[in-house]
């Protein structure tokens, strides 16, 4: 190994030790910052400590048999390739009996000004690496990923893992989630779990079950603890087509089992994902977090949690799931493009105006020469694609009538078509966002928007009609699958949407339902491609390039990454 992440093992363990259930997972990583994510199997306490001589230690908190903390070192020397162990301590005090020492991994703090390598993509499925598998959906994009970094030197690793929505499949599970699920609803006896769910996750206990699949194995586990990263939520973290439309709520909210799928969602969300995306700045300022460390029993942990997951659905200003991180002179905004919708059908909007007024602030008041928009949708579709989802907008708000709009309606959610484009107002505001960054006497370098959900890949260049961007570069960069291939008949759908008679068609038929123009053009000029795969995007100076990599498994068995495709987004 030539400086790659080391795999966690046990050191010394006696019968009565703690034991690590998932992680250590490196999350936030700054200058002289870093947080470490852990799941244990019973109440501990948790060290980290760096072999440059820092430590941070944290008592677990329990929710519903669960153990977690997430670990904070300050301090660190910036620029630095550091070692770091977790100790599972079951006394208040590191060093008595029960005590549990793992390898974590290795970290690298940021340097100053350096070169920024982002990994990212979406729509991974947790289902094992057996030849029948790896037949049926293909090699892991993430497991090729960690067997790379295994194989580099630490400084060619990423500065950050963008995992860019669908982390877990709770509608969809794989066939060994789906014996767990038979077996306990057997022995529930429960009616609110009819057969609609019978094989899907329903409540927090369950989605833990996810979490560990895709996370714990030895494939990717190292990678997880060596590469910081950011998530955001996507449909099938809760059900597909989630939000799609006011209809869509309105059918949920009368299944008896849909509060129970909502506490166990943003619940396992918000400890799973959401906490790891905060820097140690803003845990220390969430109410939740620290009510959360504070109370005294799992219980009311576990009310806290379900107040919040319901009030956090029904009342989306009432929790923020976007998120900012920055890099040197890069802006990351990480949008929330599921929770914070308004959905009625007269001012449909991916974002509602007060997560909109947060999103503008935060591209507007940086400097940084890369703004980089993290959302699970893709901004810019497919051109054709692009264009059906706005005739569709149209007709579903009764452009064509009251008859044509249900039908409208209905297509949204049997053909997911519920993009950027298929909320108007929000497409225009971000149009209307990036001129006003453009319109600068020292406009960023770039302004990118990295994307997945659509299972397939590819990059997109746009440009503002109103105004010259040669200064600016923008691109729509699209990474998806990691892991779920689409069907080979959706495939051809996405290669014709890029062909001139096709996008043309659909272009006529959504003026032809009143849809003008927008003052941005684009077309793909790599891709589309289809198959499982990471994407890279390297920001140094004024300079962005992206290379994409797709999965395969060796001879040997081995998930690895070849280069498809790389190509400059800056002259």
């Amino acid at each position: 190994m030539r400086g790659g992440h080391a795999r966690a093992t046990v050191v010394a363990v006696s019968i009565e030790s703690p034991a690590l259930v998932l992680g250590p997972i490196l999350r936030f990583v700054d200058t002289t910052r870093a947080t470490v994510w852990v799941e244990t199997d019973r109440e501990c306490a948790v060290e980290v400590t760096a072999s440059t001589g820092q430590s941070g230690m944290e008592q677990t908190w329990e929710v519903k048999g669960h153990h977690f903390a997430i670990v904070q070192l300050i301090n660190l020397p910036s620029g630095a390739l550091i070692d770091y162990s977790v100790t599972l301590s079951a006394a208040a005090d590191v060093g008595e009996a029960s005590v549990t020492v793992r390898s974590g991994g290795r970290l690298r703090t940021a340097a100053v000004d350096e070169p920024v390598t982002v990994a990212f993509g979406s729509c991974r499925r947790g289902d094992t690496y057996d030849d029948e598998t790896l037949k049926a959906i293909g090699a892991d994009g993430l497991a090729g990923l960690a067997d790379r970094v295994a194989g580099q030197n630490p400084d060619q690793w990423p500065q950050l893992l963008l995992l860019l929505g669908d982390q877990v499949y709770a509608d969809d599970p794989s066939p060994e989630i789906k014996v767990l699920l038979r077996d306990r609803r057997a022995t529930q006896n429960d009616p609110e779990l009819g057969d609609e769910v019978a094989e899907e996750i329903c409540d927090f206990e369950e989605y833990t079950w996810l979490y560990r699949e895709s996370w714990g194995v030895d494939e990717v586990s190292g990678l997880m603890a060596s590469v910081p990263s950011c998530m955001i939520l996507d449909d099938h973290d809760l059900r597909d087509d989630w939000n799609s439309s006011l209809d869509w709520r309105k059918t949920m909210e009368q299944k008896s089992w849909w509060r129970r799928r909502v506490i166990g969602a943003f619940s396992s969300y918000w400890i799973y994902q959401h906490l790891g995306n905060l820097s140690p700045d803003e845990l220390a300022k969430d109410d939740l977090y620290g009510a959360i460390r504070g109370a005294a029993n799992s219980a009311e942990r576990e009310k806290m949690l379900a107040d919040f997951a319901i009030r956090a659905d029904s009342e989306p200003e009432s929790a923020r799931w976007s998120y900012v991180r920055d890099l040197g002179n890069t802006r990351i905004i990480m949008i929330d493009s599921r929770c914070s919708r308004d959905l009625n059908p007269d001012r449909r909007a991916m974002l509602d105006d007060v997560e909109w007024a947060w999103l503008s602030d935060r591209a507007k008041e940086t400097s940084a020469r890369h703004i980089v928009f993290g959302t699970s949708l893709p901004y810019l579709m497919l051109p054709a694609l692009h264009h059906l989802e706005q005739w569709n907008e149209a007709v579903a708000q009764g452009a064509w009538g009251r008859r044509f709009a249900k039908v409208g309606e209905k297509l949204r959610l049997e053909l997911d078509l519920e993009h950027w484009a298929a909320f108007g107002n929000s497409f225009r505001n971000m149009v209307g966002l990036v001129d006003e960054l453009v319109d600068h006497t020292q406009p960023p370098a770039s302004i990118l928007w990295l994307s997945g959900d659509v299972h397939c890949s590819y990059v997109a260049e746009a440009d503002l009609t109103d105004r010259g961007t040669e200064r600016t570069a923008l691109y729509q960069l699209t990474m998806s699958p990691f892991r779920n291939p689409l069907e080979r008949p959706i495939r051809a759908v996405n290669r014709v949407a890029i062909r001139k008679p096709i996008v043309k068609f659909m272009r006529f038929l959504a003026r032809r339902a009143g849809v003008g123009d927008v003052p941005i053009t684009w077309q793909a000029k790599a891709g589309p491609w289809f198959d499982n795969g990471v994407m890279s995007l390297r920001l140094d100076g004024e300079r962005a390039s992206v290379q994409i990599d797709h999965a395969s498994t060796g001879t040997d068995g081995a998930q690895r990454l070849t280069r498809t495709h790389e190509m400059e987004l800056t002259p």
